[in-house]
């Protein structure tokens, strides 16, 4: 898994996966391609909610469009695409300070080897996988999603500890949803 060259120790870590009765060439094009207006409902209020505090204080929070990939998204808000393997796995990265109410990373990072020098205290960074694996035993395909993070320092991790209890629930939700919608997307194709 690429992810563990970016991220091979974190504090912080989740792992969600769904099975997909489509070849995993389809299933990784639907992980690339799935819009938001393929999402749920629940996956735009929860990110409204998250962006709400910037919004008040008149920045733009992130929030998801609805024709546009969900991927490019993300990409264009902060993550950079750390590593692709085409029609097995990709992996994003970013850095912040989370638990700051404004919750947008605060530094825009170039490439991957900027994510891999990157030790500023005070921060966290994050990396996001999804890896499709074909099913052995019929045609279907497994698609995974994890999510790692590790503090740069002991001030970062206690903080994110704090802001990670809140916010798990939904971001397991959101994952968990996300997955739905490439499952429905690769099957429907």
């Amino acid at each position: 898994m690429f992810i563990a060259d970016f991220l091979p120790a974190y504090d912080f870590h989740e792992v969600h996966s769904v099975s997909v009765q489509a070849p995993p060439d389809r299933t990784f094009r639907a992980v690339k391609e799935l819009t938001a207006s393929e999402l749920s409902p629940l996956i735009h209020l929860l990110f409204a909610l998250r962006a709400l505090p910037a919004r008040l204080k008149g920045q733009r929070g992130r929030q998801l469009a609805g024709t546009k990939p969900v991927l490019e998204q993300i990409l264009k808000g902060g993550f950079v695409l750390l590593a692709e393997d085409a029609d097995r796995e990709l992996v994003l990265g970013t850095v912040g300070q989370f638990w700051k109410l404004t919750g947008q990373p605060d530094c825009k990072l170039a490439d991957a080897r900027a994510f891999l020098a990157f030790d500023q205290p005070g921060y966290v960074k994050a990396a996001m996988n999804f890896r499709v694996e074909a099913h052995l035993d019929h045609h279907g395909t497994r698609v995974f999603t994890e999510t790692r993070v590790h503090a740069i320092d002991s001030e970062a991790r206690r903080k994110f500890a704090r802001y990670w209890r809140v916010v798990h629930p939904g971001s397991a939700l959101i994952r968990r949803m996300w997955l739905r919608g490439i499952k429905r997307r690769a099957e429907e194709s």
